[in-house]
């Protein structure tokens, strides 16, 4: 027995110290003209973007564990200051703005972290990241040499800095920290500041140095970053990019997987086959640090979002979803593209390459030092592919894309041949109340409250004219009450005739007027112009008028120069005018009455209990209106959303935290969106849009986390009218994965470091496909063909030339398994269509 447990003892000591090797990074971290030199050895890092505030703590270590199995090295996130300071002095480090947790969490994973303080971030952020308190703060000017702000920007800056040196976080410590940023993108708008710009970079700079992280700093887009700030490029294509010194890396801070999505706007999105093209040229030009932004988007819980309009989601078109699943086949053809990164890494590093050209839009660049040589073989022509002769081989080039030979011979990966699987993901929906059958709903019946029409608190106040919004309510509330009472006599110039008119003018976002008591109209801006510009038509009876006007806003200004100075809310003018002789009176010198916020959030309802939550005849459709509900939590593990069709605008809470805005009823524009977009050529914004005509954003993710299996609440804020009866829970499946890969594919990267024997099928490409989920297995063969197959996954169909074997040695080889692999090629499934290349397309389902 004393035996056994000397031996279990060992056991752990053993276990201790492999753990703790697994996490210790000490570490001596420079650069040179090449790369980040981490303890005297050279690195190409590949690195990706995951925001702590737009995840929950409990999603952290799978997120940054599928981010490993993805092939990263480097976890990259911003320091957000409004989230931990939001008061001034007060810090708030817990939950999902607990900074210190997540960057141990990447540690135990094993990655580095590039910490990027700003602590201006932008990143669609409310405010760029910046406290609203800073406004407020006498003679202050941000982001420029103006001795206020420099102030408390030190003073948070050195806050980080500590606390991650109290937790001996930076390498230089043992801890994951490789890099730090400071400012970001400054030199997008630097010229607006004069010459008071320059001052202040070199400020930041020695600011920086002087804090003493014993790692290297970064200023991203910033060309004339002091030495020796590295500065960096951020773009959905950086292999132009050259350092301002010969002494500093190439290196790239943010490659946009996508883009962000705005309220009124389609979804963006961008092809794999384009993304890993503009990785593969960065790594093939001499570039040796590369960023996914974003790798992980994640969600804009609460009123964290910028913009404005900037929507509740932030996925990103990410290589891993808003929901914490791998997006394929993005994630995994990245995934292929970082193995063959990975397995050259010694001769990218020890040398610059040497770059030819091929031909037209043809190009070689070529890593040769000792015996390894290593080509990478270009095409960055959008129309045709190209054959190219290279070292006395003949190689064909697609279109707008890199072929990568890790011997100067083989081609072992192109960027616009995949060979990762595809998944089309759906979403279950279960209605949350159930008006026919209550046996399958979730939840219970419907209580509410009605928000009060305009002045409801004691702490409203009186002012003679029109107040701007963010210096009324400090960001403390979306929502600022415009009130006044005006005595129509009835013999009024603005009353000739049928039809008095009101106008206001707005800096936005969104307006809500109401005429005694009653909804009269609303205005929302959008994110290209926030203004608003209401023309209604109002009833005045003879008397006493009440005009309350609700303001709202939807995120603050989160960028550009001297965004902090960007308004908001109704700054006139506010006339009422009569149609027909267009005689008006103004409005807007007049004595108005303001309340800051709602009487529900003084009261805290999405927290609180409340004796005035009503279970009478439920409103629909009506304006100002809190809906309370219980509900049991979906079964299973799968991600949750909320689907809001049938609502209006408003935030939603669960269980006290909020989920966000949402605002089903805010469509993108009929135009702008195809089917399929073409991959071939440079990448915008713009470029590849879907759900035209349809809500911006749909659904609203609720963490599981958040969730206990039963008795949960929901709260809404309904601000302009919704049946929220017509409320469903969705729950995110895999309903297809599928891969189709031809003869001329190259065979799977992990081939080329294997054994002799399996190098000699090099030239054999793979068709593998694998689960999602750990306990799931393939259940069925949806579809299968050998020969020419058309279409893609969902659609796929027979071409004039189908093996007739592909389906049952398809299911033989899968059905069952969690993953299979299958050789596509003659040998396998016979040859059906001699002189054609062939393919294999399967689609399969897993359960």
């Amino acid at each position: 027995m004393r035996e056994k447990g000397l031996i279990m003892a060992m056991a752990m000591v053993v276990l201790v110290l492999g753990v703790l090797a697994a996490t210790s990074f000490s570490a001596n971290v420079t650069y040179d003209h090449r790369a980040l030199v981490i303890d005297g050895n050279r690195r190409v890092l590949i690195s990706g973007s995951i925001h702590y505030p737009r995840s929950t703590p409990e999603m952290w270590p799978d997120l940054i564990q599928k981010s490993k199995d993805g092939g990263l090295d480097v976890i990259e996130t911003y320091v957000f200051w409004n989230i931990h300071e939001p008061t001034r002095g007060q810090f708030d480090f817990e939950g999902r703005k607990d900074l210190v947790r997540f960057v141990k969490a990447v540690a135990e994973a094993g990655l580095y972290v590039h910490l990027r303080i700003g602590p201006y971030v932008c990143a669609e952020w409310n405010y760029g990241g910046f406290p609203l308190w800073l406004h407020f703060i006498p003679g202050i000017v941000l982001r420029t040499d103006n001795e206020p702000f420099k102030a408390e920007m030190k003073r948070f800056t050195a806050k980080i800095v500590d606390l991650m040196k109290e937790e001996k976080l930076y390498a230089s410590q043992g801890g994951p920290i490789i890099l730090s940023q400071i400012e970001n993108e400054y030199g997008n708008i630097d010229a607006a500041y004069g010459s008071a710009a320059k001052s202040y970079i070199n400020w930041s700079a020695t600011m920086a140095l002087s804090l003493d992280t014993g790692v290297p700093w970064v200023m991203c887009q910033q060309s004339d970053a002091p030495d020796p700030i590295i500065n960096t490029c951020n773009g959905f294509y950086c292999d132009q990019f050259t350092p301002n010194s010969n002494n500093k890396p190439k290196m790239w801070t943010e490659n946009w997987t996508g883009w962000f999505l705005s309220f009124g706007g389609a979804v963006p999105y961008r092809p794999v086959e384009d993304l890993a093209f503009a990785v593969a040229r960065f790594y093939q030009r001499g570039g040796t640090f590369q960023n996914y932004y974003m790798y992980h988007g994640g969600t804009n819980f609460g009123r964290t979002t910028g913009g404005p309009f900037i929507a509740t989601s932030y996925d990103y078109d990410a290589p891993i979803d808003e929901y914490g699943l791998v997006r394929q086949p993005k994630w995994g053809h990245l995934k292929d593209l970082h193995k063959v990164i990975k397995q050259v890494e010694g001769a990218l590093v020890a040398t610059d390459p040497t770059i030819n050209s091929l031909g037209t839009n043809l190009e070689a660049a070529v890593y040769r030092t000792g015996s390894a040589c290593v080509a990478f073989l270009a095409n960055v022509g959008t129309k045709s592919d190209a054959t190219v002769t290279f070292n006395g081989n003949s190689y064909n080039l697609p279109a707008w894309s890199v072929s990568i030979l890790p011997d100067c011979k083989n081609v072992v990966f192109n960027t616009a041949k995949i060979n990762s699987v595809s998944m089309i993901p759906s979403f279950t929906r279960q209605s949350l109340i159930n008006d026919v059958d209550s046996s399958k709903s979730l939840g219970s019946a419907w209580s509410w409250i009605n928000e009060p029409v305009g002045i409801s608190k004691d702490d409203a106040f009186t002012k003679p004219g029109l107040l701007e919004q963010i210096n009324t309510t400090a960001d403390q509330s979306d929502y600022l009450w415009y009130s006044l009472s005006i005595e129509v006599k009835g013999d009024e110039p603005y009353l000739d005739g049928s039809q008095t008119d009101l106008h206001v003018e707005s800096l936005g976002h969104a307006l809500n007027a109401f005429i005694n008591g009653k909804l009269a109209g609303s205005g929302r801006g959008n994110s290209g112009n926030s203004k608003v510009s209401l023309a209604i038509s109002v009833t005045l009876v003879p008397g006493k008028n009440t005009i309350d006007l609700l303001s709202l806003t939807v995120g603050l200004q989160n960028y550009g120069a001297f965004f902090d100075k960007t308004g908001a809310g109704i700054t006139g003018p506010v006339k009422l005018r009569s149609a027909k002789s267009g005689t008006s009176i103004d409005l807007s010198s007049q004595q108005w009455t303001y309340q800051i916020g709602l009487k529900g959030e003084e009261l805290d309802l999405p927290s609180k209990d409340s004796s005035q939550w009503s279970q009478s005849t439920l409103p629909k459709k009506q304006p100002l209106t809190w809906y309370k509900t219980t509900f049991d939590a979906p079964a299973g593990s799968s991600p949750v959303a909320l689907d809001f069709t049938g609502m209006g605008k408003g935030e939603a809470w669960v269980n006290g935290q909020s989920i966000g805005r949402y605002w089903p009823t805010y469509a993108a524009s009929n135009n702008g969106c195809t089917d399929t977009c073409n991959y071939r050529g440079s990448f915008s914004s713009n470029k590849c849009l879907k759900n035209c005509g349809k809500p911006s954003q749909e659904l609203y993710h609720v963490p599981r986390e958040w969730l206990k299996p039963s008795g949960n609440t929901l709260v809404l804020f309904e601000e302009i009218g919704g049946d929220p009866t017509q409320i469903s829970f969705a729950t995110r499946q895999i309903e297809s994965l599928c891969s189709h890969i031809s003869e001329s594919h190259p065979p799977p990267v992990d081939l080329w470091n294997s054994d002799s024997e399996s190098r000699s099928q090099l030239r054999r490409p793979v068709l593998s496909l694998e689960c999602p989920s750990p306990n799931q297995v393939i259940s069925s063969i949806k579809f299968a063909s050998f020969g020419t197959p058309q279409g893609s996954c969902g659609s796929f169909s027979h071409g004039k030339c189908s093996s007739a074997r592909a389906l049952s040695l398809v299911q033989k080889a899968c059905i069952g398994s969690k993953s299979c692999s299958i050789g596509v090629s003659i040998d396998t499934f016979g040859d059906p269509c001699r002189g054609v290349t062939k393919s294999l397309a399967v689609e399969a389902s897993c359960t």
